[in-house]
């Protein structure tokens, strides 16, 4: 056995571990946003895309029964089910440049467990860059899933960065199980995933399993989002003659100034200690990756005067997005 081999068999999984995985939520634990989509885009498992590109599909964080022994040390995975395929349809990921770029010119090794059926061409599992204007070659294999859990492993030659702007703010290098661009039927297929790990190198080695607030904590570079439980609303803090504003602070530094929306922005009342306030405007602010704001635009509220909001009996609720 190779000295390589030895070292890779005798990394730790848990614990102390090397970071060397550049998948965020890889062991698919976190889905803030729900979990179920039907919509393009983020909406089930954190950091994990679905493109449609004209299909009909639903992406969901499902749960393995605890002891199985298929996909060991794991109790979620992501399942996508297509009712309808179309090309570039599939799960993608988008790993952040900043956190890539020691990867340019050199080889990468992807390893997954999938299950599911592919597309009538198979699927195409790829990696490549896109800057936020314009896209590398791609690194590819052609998968045919099978309907027992199977561990995937692929070494790419990570695409060349000629033409590609690594220090754009949307720069990112991307990962994707999808039907093939050239594959244009519509065919139904199914993709499972499960312990996805990225990583430096022609060599494979155990997926890291790390403790869930620790990547809660990575997930929340791109999103974020405050307690959805509350009735009661926000406090605010500062005033002038006829605005009352409330700065948040993220929990973390995000990726970029997000784009922060409230839920039911029509739906508040404002009070304060004299009582109901009538308002001509509820709304929020971007100021920076760092901080956000939410502001009221109403009567004279007096200076220094405590003031909130309350939603009505909707619970409130504000989210903060910066994903790629």
């Amino acid at each position: 056995m190779s000295n390589a081999r030895k070292l890779a068999d005798n990394l730790p999984t848990e614990g102390s571990l090397s970071g060397r995985n550049v998948i965020i939520n890889g062991n698919m634990e976190i889905a803030r946003r729900g979990t179920s989509q039907t919509a393009a885009g983020y909406g089930t498992l954190d950091r994990f895309v679905m493109s449609l590109s004209g299909a009909t599909a639903t992406m969901t964080q499902e749960s393995f029964t605890i002891g199985q022994t298929d996909v060991v040390g794991s109790h979620k995975f992501l399942k996508l089910a297509v009712s309808t395929g179309n090309n570039n349809s599939g799960v993608y990921y988008k790993v952040e440049a900043q956190d890539a770029i020691p990867f340019v010119g050199k080889k990468v090794t992807l390893t997954y467990y999938a299950k599911g059926t592919s597309p009538a061409a198979g699927l195409q599992v790829a990696i490549g860059w896109y800057d936020g204007s314009n896209s590398s070659s791609y690194a590819s294999t052609t998968v045919t899933l099978t309907s027992t859990w199977t561990k995937y492993t692929h070494t790419f030659d990570v695409p060349s960065i000629n033409g590609i702007t690594l220090t754009n703010v949307n720069a990112y290098l991307e990962v994707k199980w999808a039907q093939a661009d050239t594959d244009t039927g519509t065919g139904a297929y199914e993709v499972n995933l499960a312990q996805v790990q990225l990583e430096a190198g022609p060599q494979s080695t155990p997926f890291e399993h790390e403790p869930y607030d620790t990547t809660l904590e990575k997930c929340q570079r791109y999103y974020q989002i405050s307690g959805t439980g509350r009735t009661y609303g926000i406090v605010f803090n500062q005033f002038t003659a006829t605005n009352a504003y409330a700065n948040q602070r993220w929990w973390k530094l995000m990726r970029t100034a997000p784009t922060i929306t409230m839920n039911s922005l029509s739906n508040y009342s404002v009070y304060n200690t004299g009582g109901a306030k009538s308002k001509s405007a509820v709304g929020i602010g971007q100021l920076s990756d760092n901080s956000g704001e939410f502001y009221i635009t109403t009567e004279s509220l007096g200076q220094g005067t405590a003031s909130h909001l309350n939603t009505n009996g909707d619970a409130f609720c504000w989210k903060a997005d910066a994903e790629l």
